[in-house]
């Protein structure tokens, strides 16, 4: 079996693997484990960019990239903006608003009356960052993070705002940033994909999440992302059919490969022997990946750490522990995304559930990385597609209003990875509403990953259809004072 595979690696085309694989659900969760080092290759037809090898010496080897999906408000978080409070009730001033875009929500409003958080703000560590109430265990690692104040994005409505952020375009069909890491860079371990997805949801307002979130787009399949579920199969089509045992598995497995070896003697095509490669895969994920799903051998101190929810499937603190556990055995980019945090209205009330439910996992996972020597490696990632507006959507009431959606400043925090700990980073104007200082736009956050990476994002493209992409499309900086 090993001479059958070192023998179809010897002959296999690159470009013609790149072109023809096609792969279903259950085989792309295979696909991004399939001889690591075939994409480090070149022949006569390859790009200038050598999939599987960086440009340079990476900060990071891994990404966990904790989405809160529906934009949490940066003004209840980590954006500090007491002049709010002193001013709360009175207008915006139309100098300030501008020419910025509002959404149809508030579009017809007559009126902006600005309303400062309801919650209160301290500083914490050296750094003496401003952070709310609502995020105390976040408060704790404030020295371990980077809080950037002043993202911006063009995006106004959450569909265009989300695929955005996590493809470097507002349309779809575009390769996700898992999936261009995953095609920069290939997988760490044979036996998981390099790219997986966790879902999960609070009790907030949601917005939904859709699978071409983390689609490979243009990029082949292998790439795509792999949803892990809370189910009893955590991956789909894995599990081996009812009355067959991994003895028979295996025997079956030897069959078709035995099979498939004639045909592909015979007509030469590589996809065959491709498919046979999937069936390998498949069996040593139905070990690796219950593995990976037990939680039962973690410590006592770990549970309490993450809380009592990380040992309730499908719950942003189980994610989180998961993520953890994902990366520590090398899948280059875990994507979450946590659902809840779209408040146009009782936003007080709400997204107080909302923090609950990520604080302290969100800050663990930090924590558990720092005390494994994980940190420096491994690069993660807290916010949501656009920030909120500092005046209220509709009448503001006693102890409660709604914030609309605002994409001209927003927060978002990073921690490990070559990033510059305990660093608070841009400024928005005493009104929370523009960039006063240090703008970084999505391409700009874009570009800074793939660095921490070590890829430059200028050389990481793709041609499709007779043109070079890249998830920076034609722009992005690397934002160079947050980095080491």
């Amino acid at each position: 079996m090993e001479n059958d595979l070192l023998e179809h690696h010897l002959n296999l085309n690159r470009r013609k693997f790149l072109s023809r694989l096609s792969l279903g659900l259950g085989s792309v969760a295979l696909g991004s484990l399939l001889i690591p080092n075939l994409f480090s290759g070149s022949d006569s037809d390859a790009d200038d960019f050598i999939p599987g090898i960086p440009n340079f010496a990476p900060k990071a080897k891994r990404v966990i990239y904790l989405f809160q999906n529906g934009a949490p408000s940066q003004l209840e978080s980590f954006d500090y903006k007491p002049k709010l409070r002193q001013m709360m009730g009175q207008e915006l001033p139309p100098s300030v608003r501008g020419t910025q875009i509002l959404t149809g929500m508030t579009a017809k409003q007559t009126s902006f009356p600005l309303v400062g958080s309801y919650y209160d703000f301290k500083q914490y560590g050296e750094s003496r960052a401003w952070i709310s109430d609502l995020f105390p265990h976040i408060g704790k690692i404030a020295d371990d993070i980077c809080i950037i104040k002043s993202m911006f994005t063009e995006a106004i409505n959450h569909d265009p705002a989300l695929t955005f952020f996590q493809t470097g375009a507002q349309q779809g069909n575009r390769p996700s940033m898992g999936s261009w890491v995953s095609y920069g860079l290939g997988s760490e371990n044979k036996n998981l994909p390099a790219f997986t997805v966790l879902l999960s949801k609070g009790k907030g307002n949601g917005q939904g999440v859709y699978s071409k979130l983390w689609s490979n787009g243009f990029l082949d399949s292998i790439h795509q992302g792999v949803q892990f579920s809370s189910s009893e199969d955590p991956v789909l089509y894995l599990k081996d059919p009812d009355g067959m045992n991994r003895h028979e598995r295996r025997k079956m497995i030897d069959h078709i490969a035995a099979l498939n070896d004639i045909s592909y003697k015979e007509f030469g095509d590589p996809e065959i022997n491709t498919k046979v490669q999937q069936y390998e895969m498949a069996y040593r994920m139905q070990t690796a990946v219950p593995e990976i799903m037990d939680v039962s051998k973690e410590s006592d101190d770990t549970i309490k750490m993450y809380g009592p929810d990380c040992l309730v499937p499908g719950t942003y603190a189980a994610n989180c522990l998961l993520a953890r556990k994902l990366s520590e055995n090398g899948v280059r980019f875990v994507q979450l995304y946590h659902q809840g945090w779209d408040q146009h209205g009782n936003l007080p009330t709400e997204m107080a559930g909302q923090a609950k439910d990520v604080d302290q996992a969100s800050a663990a996972l930090v924590t558990d990385l720092k005390q494994r020597g994980l940190l420096d490696e491994t690069l993660v990632i807290w916010g949501g597609e656009f920030g909120r507006t500092s005046y209220s959507q509709g009448k503001l009431l006693p102890n409660n209003y709604g914030r609309d959606h605002h994409p001209n400043g927003f927060s978002i925090w990073m921690a490990g990875g070559g990033v510059k700990p305990g660093m608070v980073y841009g400024e928005t104007d005493d009104f929370g509403y523009n960039i006063v200082k240090n703008q970084v736009h999505v391409h700009d956050f874009h570009a800074t990953v793939l660095n921490q990476l070590g890829i430059d994002h200028k050389k990481l493209t793709f041609k499709s259809q007779g043109r070079r992409y890249r998830l920076t499309d034609v722009a992005g900086n690397v934002v160079r004072d947050i980095i080491t």
